[in-house]
């Protein structure tokens, strides 16, 4: 894989994401496979430098590449004319003379070249064609998947004799339709679920439309009512599809005011780094919020926007109301890993109060850390030396020893060393965080969502029964990744998911979504905040499907409603902006296929919406400065 261009096997415009670990469209409905996937698949195949191979499934071209670096020779059918063209001009522009294209039915391999030492798909088959098992040379091995588009298995058939094969599952896959004769037909449910039919969408559409509780304004009392029928829930998760969008913190806000106020609700968790957000806990209960001003690290805006500070400014009223009526005050806590040189901190403050000697130890054993504390992704370089391997034995060795101290221990209070044992748990986590995440991938992603998910249960069990939690992330994170591409195409998980998992009953997920507008978001990571208007949704898109129900705000309950689940649990696409937004790439940079009626419980709708107010914004003299007096 080192010496194929994997850039040269993309459609101009999309090299940037060449090396991304993800799926690329090269259009005719067909995509480039992950590179894990077509390293699995070859390995998997057993190819030795004398095989004759067979590709079904040609594509970009970038799977036959591949095959004929290793083997002698590679042949390679592919349904689409254009994409054989252009496979067949890729090869010959790099050199690769050993590879021949045709096109034609995949389902039916290729006979005249048969028999193959191997044979690998890249699409999926309701079951192993016959004449590609028949075409198989004696102990040929066949790569294939199989299976529906929401039940795919990677199997590996190998040829045992005359007419007996062995058959190995390899695990969940996603693939495009293998569209043949001995397959898939273009008119079959899992080709068509690829792009709904139109009558299918408007039949959606009008659904959404009858289904729909309008509100006019989240300002308006009767728009917290709307969500009493979640209030039982001890946890709520409230998402946004964007991380710079003022209605979706004015919704939340709204929603979180309205629980707190009336349903027992006493504990907000934001997606937000553990001591950024102990800053905030601590100025909103009366207390000095420490050194430093709280989030100030990129992406910033997330949390100093004008829409949350009036929320924290509500919060901070409350717990004065609560205070003077003796009543336990509302708690808020960060659920992120990101800042290890704030956690780092956190420890060492507490241990410094409590024992002078154990600080002075940790701050040894922190020492391997240091170095990229103010840039902790470097630190996946740093892992492949010797003198750091011992880091993360000595993070564990001290998150283990603030564990085990119990609360009575704490001189401090049982709030610092609550503090003191995130921050710990933090470090222990962030440290293989950024390790696998100067890798990339599905490992890191599932490190941070199942550290979210552990530091939602400890919230829960440090704070008693009564507690009830509201945790403000993007829809990502707050909706259930087993029902999108997150678990199917990059074995991905997420906190609403771990939620439901581990509370079942107890879980509310509701998502938030827009068609156009304006959004604040950076071209890059660590780039300036800008203000950038939206694209409309896309066709054949969850969005799409709102828009086209012609009302400018609703809620929609995706439980009450038989006929509307059904037809929502459809795969469509769904939009997500995270702190970086590309319009240019929209499709392929902000767009996965989602079920939604089984990602969420409920979807909060606002056909156009405003961008945030950031704090460091010309036009944030316009808020309240006084909600922060330490500098927020």
């Amino acid at each position: 894989m080192r010496i194929v261009p994997r850039e040269k096997f993309v459609d101009p415009g999309f090299e940037e994401f060449a090396y991304e670990d993800a799926p690329l469209s090269i259009g005719d409905g067909q995509t480039i496979s992950q590179p894990f996937i077509v390293a699995l698949m070859i390995e998997k195949a057993d190819l030795e430098a004398d095989d004759k191979v067979l590709e079904v499934g040609t594509g970009s071209g970038y799977a036959s590449a591949l095959v004929s670096r290793i083997a002698r020779h590679v042949y390679s059918v592919e349904r689409h004319e254009r994409l054989a063209l252009q496979a067949r001009e890729r090869f010959e522009r790099l050199g690769y003379g050993n590879i021949d294209v045709r096109v034609g039915d995949g389902s039916k391999g290729w006979a005249k070249a048969a028999p193959f030492d191997a044979i690998i798909v890249s699409a999926g088959a309701p079951e192993v064609p016959t004449a590609l098992k028949e075409q198989l040379d004696l102990g040929g091995r066949l790569i294939i998947p199989v299976g529906r588009n929401d039940e795919q298995r990677l199997k590996r058939i190998t040829r045992t004799g005359a007419t007996t094969f062995a058959e190995e599952d390899l695990g969940g896959v996603l693939f495009v339709p293998l569209i043949g004769e001995d397959a898939w037909t273009a008119a079959h449910p899992m080709y068509t679920a690829t792009a709904p039919s139109s009558r299918t969408e408007e039949t959606s559409s009008k659904l959404i439309s009858a289904a729909a509780e309008e509100f006019s304004s989240v300002d308006d009392k009767s728009f917290a009512v709307l969500f009493d029928r979640f209030a039982d829930s001890r946890i709520v998760l409230l998402g946004e599809s964007t991380h710079g969008t003022a209605e979706f913190y004015e919704t939340r806000a709204a929603i979180s005011r309205h629980f707190i106020e009336h349903y027992g609700f006493n504990l907000i968790a934001v997606e937000a780094d553990w001591p950024d957000a102990a800053a905030i806990d601590r100025w909103l209960n009366g207390q000095a919020p420490g050194d430093g001003q709280p989030f100030r690290r990129f992406p910033k805006w997330m949390w100093r926007n004008l829409e949350f500070s009036r929320f924290v400014g509500w919060m901070k009223k409350e717990n004065e109301r609560r205070k003077a009526s003796h009543k336990d005050p509302v708690r808020f806590y960060g659920l992120d890993l990101y800042n290890m040189s704030g956690s780092i901190r956190s420890v060492l403050d507490y241990l410094e109060t409590i024992s002078p000697e154990t600080a002075k130890i940790a701050r040894e054993r922190y020492g391997c850390l240091s170095p990229w504390q103010s840039n902790p992704a470097t630190y996946g370089r740093a892992v492949l030396t010797e003198a750091y391997r011992s880091c993360e034995d000595a993070v564990l060795k001290q998150c283990t020893e603030l564990l085990a101290r119990s609360l009575d221990d704490a001189a401090s209070g049982k709030d610092d060393f609550l503090n003191a044992v995130q921050s710990a748990r933090l470090l222990a986590a962030a440290e293989r965080y950024y390790r696998v995440m100067y890798y990339g991938g599905a490992q890191a992603w599932n490190l941070r969502d199942t550290y979210m998910a552990d530091t939602v249960e400890h919230l829960l069990d440090f704070h008693g029964p009564a507690a009830k939690i509201i945790i403000w992330a993007h829809n990502s994170h707050i909706g259930d990744a087993r029902y999108t591409d997150m678990a199917t195409a990059r074995d991905e998980l997420s906190l609403g998911q771990l939620c439901r998992q581990r509370f079942d009953e107890i879980t509310s997920l509701i998502g938030l979504g827009t068609h156009c507008g304006e959004v604040i978001a950076a071209d890059d990571w660590d780039g300036r905040a800008e203000k950038k208007q939206m694209n409309p949704s896309l066709p054949q898109s969850c969005e799409r499907l709102c828009h086209e129900a012609a009302k400018p705000r609703f809620l929609l309950d995706l439980r009450a409603d038989e006929e509307l689940h059904a037809s929502l649990v459809e795969q469509r696409l769904q939009r997500f902006i995270g702190v970086i937004y590309r319009p240019k790439t929209e499709r392929l940079s902000h767009y996965m296929s989602t079920s939604l009626s089984r990602q969420y419980d409920a979807f909060i709708w606002f056909d156009e919406t405003h961008a945030l107010s950031p704090l460091d914004a010309p036009q944030s003299s316009k808020g309240d400065p006084e909600t922060f007096p330490f500098g927020f």
